[in-house]
């Protein structure tokens, strides 16, 4: 297994599923941080070795909050069919049920779901144990997303299915109650590979970059950068009938993984903004996530953030990258989601040059500032997610939590910062070395009308 940089040092996955109570905890957390902190990760089983990192099976790792206390530690595989060993083709088609599910996991209308993006979601119990497929009732045609977004208005949830085969793109809009209201085919949309995308309050944007459908890619992510794949942003109206009027603006060559947020200016434009790698920057993230020779345990990377400004009267796009730093999982006070935002944070990652190291990098984007702050050597934090204050008044108001994983000492610990300034606030000792992972969000009880447990 160690012939893989994806089975190493901060990914070397954990070989079983564990409980662990009244944890120790440095400082004192905010008593408002009452719920779980849900992270997902690629995690196989003891023997197995995926043929690409994206291939590995989902497990999840959560951390039980209450009033100070840190109540628990569990970690549980998404028990789905490819878990198994089931076969994602079928004679029959894709059986979307055979899921890695080890992207992200978010909560929607009281269910918690492990997503990966080629698949249905999978429900999760709030001590998450699997409980199984979610279709919608029926209603989710295609694969779901693993970046939906929740409008923070209307609490409605917006999300895509991207396949390499037509339709290539339907979108899907769920009610704050759970249920698919609106889904429609996206018409001018390609093979190209759609990981992430952005609404505003008026809009829907979906990205395509150079990375596109490629059959000879025999890694099991059949993917690849192709110079003859346009690279475009769709704009198309949140309105029902959206999809006839969306609209294609080019841009220059790249792929983006990850959106920061996207909105409408005081003029009328969108702006968008998010790591985006060239074709060299996407070639060696792709050989670490491959296990090419010669890759390191380190997934270096060449991702710096790039804004985007779509002027829909004109017709035209001003783009520029707007930092140096290389910057991966970029997050934010979600109730700015598709509104203009000030403040955006993210994870830095060494160059492929090994400049930058591991960080929680915050940036103001009013004065452009930006702020960074070290984990230490041998330390790899997990994307940071924001939680508002009790009372908060200003939109940097809340802590940050990032799972931090620790060769030197292998161990872990989730560490509260504080998102207005990035200093500690506390630590929470965790039971083992957490593997290094993908996406997650912060559930308080609320969500899931949770008292006592």
């Amino acid at each position: 297994m160690s012939s893989k940089p994806y089975l190493t040092g901060h990914y070397t996955p954990v070989a079983d599923e564990i409980t662990a109570t009244g944890l120790t905890v440095e400082g004192a957390l905010p008593p408002e941080l009452t719920g779980r902190l849900i992270r997902n990760s690629h995690n196989p089983k003891p023997g197995v070795t995926p043929t690409h990192w994206f291939k590995g099976s989902g497990m999840v790792h959560g951390i039980r909050l209450r009033e100070g206390r840190a109540e628990w530690y569990r970690n549980r595989w998404v028990h789905t069919p490819a878990l198994e060993g089931a076969p994602y083709m079928t004679e029959r088609g894709p059986d979307l049920t055979v899921s890695t599910a080890g992207t992200h996991v978010i909560e929607h209308a009281g269910r918690l779901l492990a997503l990966c993006e080629a698949n249905f979601p999978f429900e999760l119990t709030p001590d998450l144990e699997t409980v199984g497929a979610h279709d919608f009732n029926g209603r989710l045609r295609t694969a779901m997303t693993a970046h939906p977004k929740e409008d923070p208005v209307t609490g409605e949830l917006h999300f895509f299915g991207s396949s390499p085969f037509p339709p290539f793109l339907t979108y899907y809009v769920c009610d704050a109650k759970g249920e698919i209201v609106h889904s429609a085919e996206i018409p001018g949309a390609t093979a190209s590979l759609k990981h992430d995308f952005a609404i505003t309050r008026r809009h829907v944007v979906f990205i395509e970059g150079n990375v596109t459908f490629d059959p000879a890619e025999h890694s099991g992510i059949p993917y690849g950068w192709s110079d003859q794949q346009p690279s475009r942003i769709g704009v198309m109206p949140r309105t029902g009938d959206g999809a006839g009027h969306v609209r294609w603006f080019s841009i220059e060559p790249g792929n983006m993984l990850h959106v920061a947020n996207a909105y409408e200016d005081g003029q009328g434009r969108i702006v968008l903004e998010g790591p985006t790698v060239d074709r060299e920057g996407f070639q060696l993230s792709w050989n670490w996530w491959v296990g090419a020779p010669e890759r390191g345990t380190e997934p270096n990377t060449r991702s710096y953030t790039r804004r985007w400004v779509i002027d829909t009267a004109t017709g035209t796009v001003d783009e520029q990258i707007i930092d140096d730093l290389a910057v991966e999982f970029p997050t934010l006070n979600e109730d700015y989601l598709g509104a203009e935002n000030r403040y955006q944070y993210a994870v830095s990652f060494p160059d492929q040059e090994g400049f930058g190291g591991y960080g929680v990098v915050k940036y103001d984007r009013t004065t452009g500032a930006r702020r960074i702050h070290q984990v230490g050597a041998a330390r790899l934090p997990s994307e940071a997610v924001f939680v508002p204050a009790a009372g908060a008044t200003n939109e940097d108001d809340g802590y940050l939590l990032t799972v931090v994983s620790d060769l030197k000492q292998d161990a872990s610990q989730l560490l509260v910062l504080d998102a207005s300034g990035l200093d500690r606030i506390a630590t929470v000792h965790l039971p083992r070395r957490v593997t290094a992972g993908i996406h997650g969000s912060w559930i308080p009880d609320s969500a899931l009308d949770i008292s006592e447990d």
